[in-house]
């Protein structure tokens, strides 16, 4: 029961967010340099370390969530509400997090061809992203998690899983990490938009309170479907196989009729985090199947 409880604090559900941003970077790595340049145990710590790391994330996130009274009977997150686990079992939870994620970076960049301090400065970046985004100064009460999360579940999970397996930096990389990332901000927008009554009586700031529910749902609908127009584009420039995410597209209709309604709005985020994983695998499937990848050069 108790290890139930722990896997749920750690929101498997939302790993996609990170890890196919994670195994994007692996698939352009290896579009680059070929099956030789891209390594197994690379790409298995990498994973590891990043969903530590993004799991510790969630563990911050419930307890602070918690602490500035955000979370309630009403709230998704039963973790703290519910007594699931003390606060101390949770706060032990998300430093064993955190420390597994940094023994797995050591060796990670032990065997990686990357500096040292290129992947440190990344990978560190992100860890301290993971913990600012409801702890210390608290970007997500302050409107400014949206950002974050833009920039760390996509751009920075794609260039560190590149940089670990082929050793150095390809900016280019985060133009493949746009349509992911546009997507993963979709799933908190949806999380901040249900939970906006919630949020504006605990005395938080965020950006569906800023614009209120219309504007919410506009931005939605374009954190939805602007990857699939980006994936036409693409398709129509270079290969036709970036249509193969349009597979999920009938889904993500759904959904954002699901959304529309306040009847309907409570599971938006898990299964707007469901449309995240199938899209995501279909785009790196796309990206594998391409014969010549557009902007990416080699070193």
């Amino acid at each position: 029961m108790k290890l139930s409880s722990y896997l749920l604090a750690i929101r498997p559900w939302s790993l996609s967010a990170s890890l196919i941003p994670t195994l994007l970077g692996t698939a352009l790595a290896y579009k680059l340099t070929g099956l030789a340049g891209v390594g197994l145990i690379t790409l298995l710590l990498t994973l590891f370390t990043v969903a530590c790391v993004h799991g510790a994330g969630n563990v911050v996130n419930t307890y602070f969530d918690y602490i500035k009274g955000v979370d309630s009977r009403k709230s998704d997150d039963r973790i703290l509400v519910d007594q699931l686990l003390s606060q101390d079992e949770l706060v032990s939870l998300g430093a064993w997090l955190y420390t597994g994620g940094c023994l797995a970076f050591v060796l990670l960049a032990m065997i990686s061809p990357a500096k040292m301090e290129h992947l440190a400065l990344v990978y560190f970046g992100g860890l301290s992203s993971s913990f600012l985004y409801t702890g210390g100064i608290g970007l997500k009460y302050i409107a400014l998690g949206d950002v974050l999360i833009l920039i760390i579940f996509g751009p920075i999970s794609v260039l560190f899983a590149f940089m670990a397996q082929t050793g150095y930096a390809e900016w280019n990389t985060m133009y493949y990490a746009i349509p992911l990332a546009l997507n993963t901000e979709a799933i908190l927008h949806s999380n901040n938009t249900r939970d906006l009554e919630s949020d504006k009586r605990a005395g938080i700031v965020t950006l569906a309170i800023l614009i209120g529910y219309t504007a919410s749902h506009v931005l939605y609908a374009f954190l939805l479907f602007a990857p699939y127009i980006s994936f036409v584009v693409l398709a129509l420039r270079h290969s036709v196989w970036f249509l193969l995410p349009l597979v999920t597209l009938p889904k993500a209709f759904n959904i954002e009729k699901n959304f529309r309604n306040p009847a309907t709005i409570q599971n938006v985020p898990k299964h707007t985090a469901s449309l995240n994983l199938y899209l995501g695998i279909l785009y790196i499937i796309a990206c594998l199947l391409t014969d010549r990848l557009p902007y990416l050069r080699t070193a």
